[in-house]
């Protein structure tokens, strides 16, 4: 029997990597989709990612903490880029709209559909949480350190300090 190897700083297919390497495979499928969140008017988390790219891999944890954070009042709507419709134009409403070819993309939106914030790669924890402080009106976080991924068992890592 050949053992089950999964690793978060290579390209290779390992699954679902909000369940694998952040602990929340709730997450995936999105309960929502992009257009639904704005007809209810909620903010809104984009993230446009490949569960086989190491960058993506290592973001799902800072998109768990965020959620963990943010998902009674905001629509998370994490995407897979393989998942998208081959097409040459979509709507705003439409994940697609946003890709411009890098993994992970994120794009927040507050509950008008405004976009709020727009980045490509490993966005801070704490860039992406100011984001929402701003949004809901809550006072801004108290100054601490950066977050740094750090290993929780052999597979699974959490933001800490």
């Amino acid at each position: 029997m050949t053992p089950a190897r999964a690793n978060l700083t290579d390209d290779r297919y390992d699954g679902n990597i909000f369940a694998l390497y952040a602990g929340n495979g709730a997450i995936v499928p999105a309960r929502v989709t992009l257009a639904q969140s704005f007809e209810l008017g909620r903010p809104t988390m984009l993230v446009l990612y490949l569960d086989d790219s190491s960058d993506c891999k290592r973001y799902a944890v800072t998109v768990s903490k965020l959620h963990d954070n943010y998902s009674r009042r905001t629509s998370f709507v994490p995407v897979n880029i393989d998942s998208l419709p081959i097409e040459t134009r979509f709507d705003r409403t439409e994940p697609g709209y946003y890709f411009d070819g890098f993994v992970p993309k994120t794009v927040v939106f507050d509950g008008s559909g405004n976009v709020r914030f727009e980045g490509k790669g490993q966005i801070p924890f704490e860039t992406l949480d100011d984001v929402f402080r701003d949004i809901f009106e809550f006072p801004p976080r108290p100054e601490s350190s950066q977050l740094k991924l750090q290993p929780l068992n052999e597979v699974t890592p959490e933001l800490a300090n």
